[in-house]
């Protein structure tokens, strides 16, 4: 995990150092850098993988090409033994990943699982940027006159270059225009190499019988354990973020046995303010799994602190992933004490319909209509809880990872009929879920109703008294409220209060063109 920037055409260093300073936080353990002819590659990095020798850029035997990248490749062992002819010059996945694409082309993208952003440049002019199909690691980029400019984060371009930045769309691969193509460098050609969902699972299964069996239970609960496991994939040590609900305590559970058998306890983390629900459940949790378990329990005025720095952080307005960003950013900061890597429950609740919204809306009583809708959340978590995820976990150095995500989750859990998954006839959110993991997890975790993270961990209320406070305040020095170009439309009072603090550090980025929004806020 790590922090990349990358230019192609009319070169400016100094710009580019700018850009790479201000995401150091990305990467604090090392910095690198290559110029070529017409490209610019730069990388702040944490180490994860190959600690020792992992150092990017990574150049091929002959210095002809290299690579700079942020995120894991989890099958970056297979790579290595399909790649039998290669001599390797590290043991870094980042390094498995550009070998294949050197040798295969960019088509090979689609043979990489993981979580990814990958700049590629050649001496002679070839080169890539690709991002993984789901968007779980963040990639902007930004079309200039002649240069084009790729960073991690928003907040790495210059304040002169917002108003041209854009979300680089997921599973989309650029490459440069070459100087006989006819195509200016700086311009390039972009093309989708995969869908954040495949074609051959979006389409919803009917169930063959009303009620599942003990087989589908098996199933989806060796799918998701192998899946953990991959994501365990570290040369240090990785823990796991505790919420207190069930996504999180699957993970935790397949974990702490993971590291029963390399002779470790799994280290845990919470936050919640005093006696909080997610708190209390969280120490239930780690008390029945066994886990070095640590918690963070603030005050409302460490939740008042955090709050403007976790809307820059996050690069975000939206009210439901601020409240949650504010103790997940005091919990990364903690985490980051005692691990590097952390696994998350993200994605659970888009793959077995956890959210309330699709049970009580009629529009979704269908199995076809749940399905697609279940679809459509997967393709935007991207500019939505995934931001939020990387954001505050990298803000401090701190590798999230996504086990419900994996490629091979997500294939067969959108597979499993959409009518399992609706509510009724004595069955509860995620109920096939739960059931799959009945005898790993706590019967009282197991079986507790869904809280919004900001609501279970106390941040919610005391973020909603310090929003009253501010929308006073503004009406009694009579300003008047924002306006956001571009047709967004501010929805509340607490998103115009954290959009007045987000329009401080990033006024010329366009909205439309970066983030996405929840459906209410």
């Amino acid at each position: 995990m790590c922090g990349i920037v990358a230019a192609f055409g009319d070169i400016d260093p100094e710009k580019c150092e700018r850009m790479l300073a201000r995401i150091h936080h990305r990467g604090p353990d090392d910095s690198g850098r290559v110029r070529l002819e017409s490209a610019w590659l730069g990388h702040q990095r944490l180490s994860i993988m190959d600690v020792t020798g992992g150092k990017q850029p990574i150049a091929d035997e002959t210095d002809s090409a290299y690579v700079v990248g942020n995120g894991e490749i989890y099958n970056h062992a297979d790579i290595r033994e399909a790649l039998s002819e290669v001599r390797f010059a590290t043991d870094s996945d980042t390094e498995s990943a550009f070998r294949l694409v050197v040798r295969d082309g960019s088509a090979a993208l689609h043979d990489l699982r993981g979580m990814y952003a990958l700049a590629m440049a050649h001496t002679d002019g070839h080169g890539v940027v690709a991002r993984d199909p789901i968007g779980i690691k963040p990639l902007y980029w930004a079309k200039l006159p002649g240069v084009t400019l790729f960073a991690s984060e928003l907040r790495a371009f210059d304040e002169a270059d917002q108003p041209h930045v854009e979300a680089f769309p997921p599973g989309y691969v650029w490459s440069p225009g070459l100087p006989d193509s006819g195509i200016d460098v700086a311009d390039g050609t972009m093309v989708r190499f995969a869908d954040a969902v495949p074609v051959h699972v979006r389409p919803a299964r009917y169930a063959p019988d009303k009620q599942w069996d003990d087989d589908v239970l098996a199933h989806v609960r060796s799918v998701l354990s192998d899946s953990v496991r991959r994501h365990m994939m570290s040369d240090v040590p990785v823990g796991v973020f505790l919420s207190g609900g069930l996504d999180s305590a699957i993970v935790a559970a397949v974990a702490a046995q993971v590291a029963a058998e390399k002779g470790e306890r799994l280290p845990t983390f919470a936050v919640g303010t005093e006696s909080s629900a997610d708190l209390l459940a969280a120490r239930a949790v780690a008390e029945y799994l066994g886990t070095d378990h640590h918690e963070i329990v603030p005050t409302a005025e460490d939740l008042e602190e955090a709050l403007d720095e976790a809307v820059t952080v996050i690069e975000h307005f939206d009210p439901a992933l601020v409240r949650s960003a504010v103790p997940n950013l005091l919990l990364a900061r903690e985490a980051v004490k005692h691990v590097k890597v952390v696994l998350t429950g993200e994605g659970a609740d888009e793959l077995f319909a956890g959210y309330s919204y699709v049970h009580t809306d009629p529009a979704f009583a269908t199995p076809d209509a749940l399905q697609a809708e279940l679809v459509r959340s997967i393709e935007t978590l991207h500019e939505l809880n995934l931001q939020r995820c990387d954001r505050t976990t990298m803000n401090y150095g701190l590798e999230a990872r996504v086990p419900f995500l994996d490629a091979t989750v997500m294939e067969e859990m959108l597979a499993i009929p959409a009518e399992w998954k609706l509510m009724g006839e004595g069955r509860t959110e995620k109920q096939l879920l739960r059931e799959a993991f009945q005898d790993m997890v706590l019967d009282d975790i197991l079986w507790r109703g869904k809280e919004q993270f900001g609501d279970g961990s106390g941040a919610g209320e005391v973020l909603a008294t310090l929003v009253e406070k501010e929308k006073a305040k503004e009406g009694a020095q009579g300003a008047e409220p924002p306006v956001v170009e571009n047709g967004w439309e501010l929805r509340s009072d607490e998103e115009v209060a954290y959009y007045r603090t987000w329009h401080r550090s990033f006024a010329g980025v366009k909205p439309n063109a970066t983030l996405g929004a929840f459906a209410t806020a």
